[in-house]
């Protein structure tokens, strides 16, 4: 019997099973085979039972030795077809439903990639990975048995019903009105063992929810003193689950058990009237031998179609949240400059090198525009009167211009929610701004491809991010094809190589879950590696170096000044010491900026920046 789920059911089972039967679609020969196969297994047992009939009539009662082995061979070579059938059709089943299930796996992943950074913003990581992991191992547990065993015990009970009718119309409704009353008492007890696993799994949710809680806040807790009033409240929450729980599987548990005990009754009774007919002379032995055997056959394909049928639609529940992220619209992209390779011919203009020629270290960057014309790339980045919100009629930022010079270190400042960390997400366009534009060396950003502009950029931020592998492989992440004495250099201008070679396998060491064998400094250290290695026009470090002391932050900036020479750079900064050698300093409040000019110039307007720096006031 499949296990429950505890997924609700699909909101239109209909257009899920239409999506999901379009992947199966795609195997369709495999699964014609499939189905031909389960309809040999199926008649071959069905078939193979009312071969009684004749066996015992025609052979065992006249004893025909002679006739009866060779009615058994045929009946063995028959239910040895089922069975090979049966085998077939299993693991070709398997097959096929890793195949739908890796179809779809893709197709998700490869749409996530394309969606937005506001869906992201809109859904939790714990929803969003539960698509991947818990819908998608949920369709293909019901492609793996329930799909086949749906067909199978459908085709099985259909074929049991016409037999018996076949048999003896009268004794067939004998079954049939047991059957009736199994079918009753399933959809009952189905629907009140759903409602307590519902409330189970809602109560589970919440002792899991509670203890995470607990076990992450264990300082907090301790500090506090606060043990006895968390116990109390998890022996409501547990108390609460034993009781759904409880209730879920004694309904649960008492289907098989009761649908047996109708079976044996319904075989009491069909045997009791089956004798009388047979005495009286209304019915021949092989008929109630053949009968009576179907009658044992009746109750486990319906059973098993009743459960297997509610796991197919909890698997449509996860299917359908699956299509539902798939159909979101994917970030739009109007863009059509793009970002190219470039050389200087002996004129000194500017010459596209062609795709797969390998450019020398002469080589530069420039934006192509459709017309063919090259801008040389710059990080000249300009926003003129700018407004943009996150949500309609709430403006972050309203009417911001500024203006960044290649080689400019422009640094923002202001409290939480001022909008820092939001002209940051603009520049990449991660957001859509509502008005004003933003240009990128004359060029307004949305002319160009996102992935081209994305390139031109390099983003180190607070909470740094480190994948699988090598310290290597990470630092590489910022210039896939880096060779190994540039990711050492990128390493040393970062001041990253001397913790690196102080590693056991230095370059070589593997990180581990998100760097959890490093600190956080060395793990900001890689990050600003990282974006070393890509060498950028435009680098952005958003609280990049939070994590690190005072004394390494400035070996990292004259580094960073090493990297950054001739390049557009943009700091937010709470520690208003990484400010002071910035172009520009800006201070932001509510979305505006209400101050602007060097470290010198603000100090002696004696406003906003002045306050935060001398500590009169600080950061909210």
């Amino acid at each position: 019997m499949a296990k429950y789920t505890g997924y609700k059911r699909a909101k239109d089972t209909g257009k899920a099973m239409k999506k999901l039967l379009g992947y199966m679609g795609l195997h369709k020969w495999l699964l014609l085979v499939v189905a031909i196969l389960v309809i040999i297994s199926t008649g071959a047992n069905v078939t193979g039972t009312y071969l009684l009939k004749p066996v015992i009539n025609d052979y065992i009662l006249p004893g025909d030795v002679k006739g009866l082995i060779f009615a058994l061979c045929a009946m063995g070579i028959m239910y040895f077809a089922g069975a090979l059938s049966t085998f077939g059709y299993n693991r070709l089943m398997v097959k096929t439903s890793q195949k739908v299930v890796g179809d779809i796996r893709r197709d998700l992943f490869s749409h996530a990639q394309t969606l937005p950074l506001k869906y992201f913003d809109s859904h939790t990581h714990g929803d969003l990975m539960s698509r991947f992991t818990n819908d998608v191992d949920t369709i293909q547990e019901a492609l793996n048995s329930s799909f086949t065993m749906v067909i199978q015990s459908s085709l099985t009970l259909a074929g049991t019903v016409v037999m018996l009718f076949v048999l003896n119309v009268k004794m067939a409704f004998i079954v049939l009105a047991f059957l009736i009353v199994m079918f009753w008492f399933i959809k009952w007890n189905g629907k009140r063992s759903k409602a307590y696993f519902d409330r189970q799994q809602e109560a589970l949710g919440a002792v899991n929810g509670f203890t995470e809680e607990m076990v992450a806040g264990q300082k907090v807790e301790k500090i506090f003193n606060h043990e006895e009033e968390d116990m109390k409240v998890f022996r409501e929450k547990n108390e609460a689950l034993r009781v759904a729980a409880t209730k879920a599987l004694a309904y649960s548990s008492m289907m098989i058990p009761s649908i047996v005990t109708l079976s044996y009754g319904c075989y009491a009774v069909s045997t009791c009237v089956g004798g009388m007919f047979v005495i009286a002379g209304l019915l021949d032995l092989g008929t109630l031998a053949a009968y009576l055997v179907y009658v044992r056959q009746s109750a486990m394909p319906l059973n098993q179609f009743t459960q297997q049928v509610n796991f197919m639609l909890s698997a449509l529940a996860g299917a359908e949240r699956i299509f539902e992220m798939m159909e979101e619209e994917p970030e739009p992209d109007d863009g059509a400059v793009r970002l190219v390779r470039t050389t200087k011919d002996a004129d000194g203009a500017l010459c596209e090198i062609p795709e797969g020629k390998e450019p020398d270290e002469k080589s530069d960057y420039a934006w192509k525009s459709p017309d063919g014309m090259l801008t040389p790339l710059r990080g000249d980045v300009r926003f003129e009167n700018v407004v943009f919100g996150y949500t309609p009629g709430k403006n972050v930022l309203s009417g911001i211009s500024l203006y960044a010079k290649p080689g400019q270190k422009i640094a923002f400042v202001g409290s939480t929610g001022a909008g820092k960390t939001t002209i940051i997400n603009l520049i990449s366009r991660f957001y859509e701004i509502q008005g004003g534009r933003i240009l990128y060396d004359g060029i307004d950003v949305r002319d160009i491809r996102k992935n081209d502009l994305r390139r031109s950029m390099a983003m180190v931020i607070q909470d740094t991010h480190l994948f699988t592998g090598t310290i290597a492989d990470n630092i590489r992440y910022g210039k896939l094809g880096a060779t190994d004495e540039e990711v050492r250099e990128a390493a040393v201008l970062a001041n990253a190589d001397s913790f690196i070679r102080r590693l056991p396998d230095g370059y070589d060491t593997m990180v581990e879950s998100d760097g959890a064998n490093l600190s956080q400094g060395q793990r900001q250290l890689l990050a600003i590696a990282r974006a070393a290695v890509s060498k950028p026009p435009v680098l952005i470090l958003d609280e990049a170096t939070s994590s690190i002391d005072t004394r390494t932050e400035r070996i990292i900036e004259k580094g960073m000044d090493a990297i950054m020479e001739g390049r557009t750079v943009f700091v937010i900064a709470h520690r208003l010491s990484t400010v002071r050698n910035s172009k520009a300093i800006m201070v932001l409040e509510k979305g505006r900026i209400i101050e602007r000019g060097d470290h010198d110039e603000l100090l002696a307007q004696k406003g906003r920046y002045y306050q935060l720096y001398t500590g009169m006031t600080e950061l909210d």
